[in-house]
């Protein structure tokens, strides 16, 4: 049975991943985080351990004595905080281990954590991001379009507010300054290994609280080939999400990259794209990467409750 260890399984994405194994073949589940007791992925799987958090200078001998106990075949990452430091030791951990991880290089992590860096990377390759500033740009300029503050570093639209045009406020030096696009907005999943063509599929959303909460999937044909596009640019190991807004001329803006699986990864699966299997018959089986035929359907997240102590 192929053994799979989910990292960060007290997390929404950690739990998405661990959701979508569920829904294919039975895999053997190990889950890690830092609090395995209060961390709901891991009750869902077949054993758990704790590992600090990935800032901790134990964090590399933690999860290295983990995969030497557990063995599994594939790592997959579960916290955006886990991505740098097992990007910058996967081919250690491959080669000591035998085990694969399931992390794109270090180059393509550090593009997709910062936003700044997201928006030079689209913009240097011509595919018109929403216009991006420093605060020390923004400074010296009067803009006559509203604007969006977020951190440089961050997700789930956490430090985030809009400002109107023609408006000043006082913004961390850690934050961009980016043009607020009026139009639906749109997630989507693509898995890329080299040598393979992307899979994709595309979503319009609905957020709350900077998670998707509703979603809409269709065949969106031409925003797929965009995504292909970018894919394809960014040549991702696995797992990619893009996160955009079509403008008033019909065109995708892209203002977010996430080098790994995404919060979405579970409703991809329900809709057909169980990109966490995918990459699994990949990387365990050499099967090739192909475009699955999604369903059309309306996915409404809810909330549950599960009791693990009396």
């Amino acid at each position: 049975m192929t053994k799979i260890l989910v990292t960060g399984a007290g997390s929404l994405l950690g739990q998405g991943i661990i959701r979508s194994l569920r829904l294919g073949p039975r895999r053997h589940i190990i889950a890690v985080d830092p609090s395995p007791d209060l961390a709901l992925g891991c009750h869902w799987a077949d054993c758990a351990h704790a590992v600090p958090m990935a800032d901790s200078d134990d964090y590399i001998d933690a999860i290295s004595e983990t995969i030497d106990h557990e063995r599994p075949d594939i790592v997959m990452i579960g916290s955006d905080a886990e991505l740098p430091i097992l990007a910058a030791n996967r081919d250690m951990l491959e080669a000591e281990f035998g085990t694969r991880i399931l992390v794109s290089s270090l180059a393509v992590v550090c593009v997709a954590d910062d936003k700044w860096l997201t928006y030079e990377w689209m913009k240097a390759r011509g595919f018109n991001p929403p216009h991006t500033m420093t605060p020390e740009a923004d400074k010296q300029k009067v803009l006559d379009y509203r604007t969006i503050i977020k951190p440089r570093v961050g997700g789930r639209s956490r430090g985030v507010y809009e400002r109107p045009a023609y408006s000043f406020g006082p913004t961390a030096d850690d934050c961009v300054i980016q043009e607020y696009i009026d139009g639906p907005e749109y997630t989507a999943g693509a898995i890329y290994f080299e040598g393979q063509e992307p899979a994709t599929i595309v979503m319009r959303r609905d957020l709350r609280d900077g998670n998707t909460y509703r979603a809409y999937v269709e065949e969106f044909p031409e925003l797929n080939a965009k995504v292909r596009e970018w894919t394809l640019a960014l040549k991702p190991h696995g797992p990619c999400n893009f996160q955009f807004r079509v403008d008033g001329n019909g065109e995708p803006r892209c203002f977010e990259i996430n080098a790994r699986f995404s919060g979405t990864t579970p409703f991809r699966a329900l809709a057909g794209f169980n990109e966490v299997e995918m990459c699994i018959d990949y990387l365990m089986h050499g099967t090739p990467i192909r475009q699955p035929v999604v369903k059309p359907m309306t996915i409404l997240r809810y909330w549950n409750e599960m009791v693990v102590c009396k």
